[in-house]
């Protein structure tokens, strides 16, 4: 039967990948995403009412275009409106 020794370089080496690994597992995933939102979603991830919704399109916040009778969002306008609000 060998024995192995761990010394402490080979203990330091193993925390240094263990934390690599675990940062990866933290970090955001880029996960794909639908270019165009409906009205249902964009609600979901602003987190505001049909009302606030109806508001962004009046004032010209929020950029919309209508097919048939279904309103459609450009995640790119949601992501920028959220990233000037922080």
């Amino acid at each position: 039967m060998a024995v192995n020794i761990l010394t402490k370089e080979d203990l330091q080496d193993f925390k240094a990948d263990l934390l690599v690994e675990i940062t990866k597992l933290l970090q955001p995933k880029n996960k794909e995403h639908k270019q165009w939102l409906r009205s249902s979603e964009v609600k979901t991830i602003l987190k505001i009412s049909s009302g606030t919704l109806q508001t962004l399109r009046i004032n010209g916040t929020l950029r919309f275009s209508k097919v048939g009778g279904t309103l459609y969002y450009s995640y790119d306008d949601i992501e920028k409106l959220l990233q000037s609000n922080n």
